[in-house]
Order: structure tokens, then C-alpha cells, then sequence
């Protein structure tokens, strides 16, 4: 069953609502290859990237593929990425494209519609971008998200420890860097229903915050489970914006492989975990 064409931020909404708000990352990196005994070529990211597609596409709201761990393996690496997006599909889940692009002009438009436009055989749902060559250098790959019903997520405030050197920055016209980008952010998503296509990542280990993060879209929280972020963690940083949270993991729940069934119940217990903190 191919996913309705419609507004991303509505299309994550029921997604999070029927099966919960837990995004899992797919990042067949060698370590965890080696780990699920398998060999650190195309062969081995194949069977990886099918058996996480086949215990998790039908059970959690998204899917985020790291890119790079595909890239590593070259055109038989971006060919399994095609087919983790085109089976994830079938089985109704969501997939974010973690990439983290940030160009400017004619190359921000051909990552937009590698990643975007539906004729690509890369298209996904969402992908993450990088603002940091000014938010207005977003304009390309926000508007082609838009014209597809698709999602964009920006980098705010980051889970990496180097972060805050850029993030937290005061910015030209007073404030920080991240505020700015989450002020831009809310405001690409102004009267959007039941929530905007436009999310922020914000980290579940950047402590507390005095920035805004009622953006009015999704907000990707990264950090959760190996990196040290915790439900009260979230519970804390996000109060009064619990429902826009969706929060993402990937070592947690891939640990738990190669078999599908553990890593289905590994889900299950993340998505148990971090029940009730959306609404």
C-alpha cells in the first residue's frame, strides 16, 4: 500500500497516533554488521537493512535510513537504500532520509528533488537539511517538500557535544542561532493542521532550554537510549510541546538483531517506554 499523497506534518500526525510516536534509525555502520554477523559489503547491508524494514516498517510511525552507511557501499548501497524506502512503504510506515544537506541555489534544488520528488527513485518522506548556510538557503527543498506533500526536519539544537558552538551563537539580530532557526521554522508552519511539515531536531541530551520549541510541527529527538537521554529527560525539555515530540533511536533497538522477532520486541519496549509522554 503506497502512502496517501498528502501534507507530511498530517500524514506523521495520524502515523504517530496509530502506532505511537517512535522513529527508529537504520544505520547498518560496520560495528553493528560485524555484530549481527554479517559482511561489511552490499551483500551483508542488504540482509541488515530487509530484516530491520521487515521487524520494524509494520510497527513503528517512521523509519530514518543514515544515508551514509548506504553511500559507504556506493550504487549497490544506494540500491538497497531504494528498496528499504520502496518496502518500508509497503508496509505503511514513514521514512526520513537522515542526510543533513545544506547547499545553496541550483544544488540544494537537485537534493530536493533526488530526495523529494516522487519521480526519484530516492523519494522519501522527509529528509533532514543543515541551516547553516542561512535558513533561506532551505527555500529550495522546503518548497519542493511542499509541492509533494513531503517533510523537511532542521538541524536547532543538535545532540552532538560540538554543537552548542554554532547553535547557541548570538545571532545578528540578538538572540541565539538555534532561536532564530526555530523562529523560522514556526514560521513556515503558521496556521498548519493538525501540525506543520517543517520539524526541528532538538536533542534529548542538550539539558535545559529557555528557546521556544512550540514550532508547530514535529520535532525530532535524537540522543534517546545509548547517547543518554531519558523519557524524563524529554518530559522535562519538552514540556507543554509532549505532542509534537517524536522521539528516534537507533543503537537501542538494533543491538537487538539480527533476529526480527527481537527486534520487533525491542520496538516494543522503547515505544512502551516513552508511552503518554505524547498526547
Amino acid at each position: 500500500m503506497r502512502l496517501a499523497h498528502s501534507a507530511f506534518g498530517a500524514r506523521l500526525r495520524a502515523a504517530m497516533d496509530d502506532r505511537g510516536p517512535l522513529c527508529v534509525g537504520v544505520d547498518p555502520h560496520p560495528g553493528l554488521l560485524k555484530d549481527w554477523g554479517l559482511t561489511d559489503d552490499a551483500t551483508g547491508l542488504e540482509r541488515f537493512a530487509m530484516t530491520a524494514v521487515e521487524a520494524l516498517a509494520p510497527r513503528v510511525a517512521m523509519l530514518k535510513p543514515q544515508s551514509a552507511f548506504f553511500e559507504r557501499h556506493g550504487s549497490s548501497g544506494i540500491a538497497v537504500l531504494e528498496r528499504l524506502v520502496a518496502e518500508a512503504h509497503e508496509a505503511g510506515c514513514l521514512v526520513l532520509l537522515d542526510v543533513k544537506r545544506g547547499d545553496i541555489g541550483s544544488t540544494m534544488q537537485a537534493y530536493a528533488d533526488a530526495y523529494l520528488d516522487p519521480s526519484s527513485p530516492l523519494a522519501c518522506d522527509a529528509v533532514t537539511v543543515s541551516p547553516y548556510l542561512g535558513f533561506g538557503s532551505l527555500d529550495p527543498v522546503i518548497d519542493t517538500a511542499a509541492l509533494h506533500g513531503r517533510g523537511v526536519f532542521v538541524l536547532a539544537l543538535t545532540s552532538n557535544l560540538e554543537g552548542p558552538e554554532v547553535q547557541q551563537a548570538r545571532a545578528a539580530a540578538g538572540g541565539s542561532v538555534a532561536g532564530s532557526v526555530l523562529a523560522q521554522i514556526a514560521g513556515r508552519n503558521e496556521d498548519a493542521e493538525p501540525m506543520g511539515s517543517v520539524g526541528a531536531v532538538v536533542g534529548a541530551t542538550i539539558g535545559d532550554t529557555d528557546e521556544d520549541l512550540d514550532v508547530n510541527g514535529p520535532l525530532l529527538v535524537p540522543g534517546l537510549g545509548t547517547q543518554g537521554g531519558t523519557v524524563d529527560d524529554m518530559r522535562r525539555i519538552f514540556a507543554g510541546v509532549h505532542h509534537l515530540v517524536v522521539p528516534t533511536t537507533s543503537r537501542d533497538v538494533l543491538a537487538a538483531g539480527p533476529a526480527t522477532d527481537a527486534l520487533a520486541s525491542r520496538a516494543s519496549r522503547v515505544a512502551d517506554d516513552i508511552a503518554g509522554l505524547v498526547g
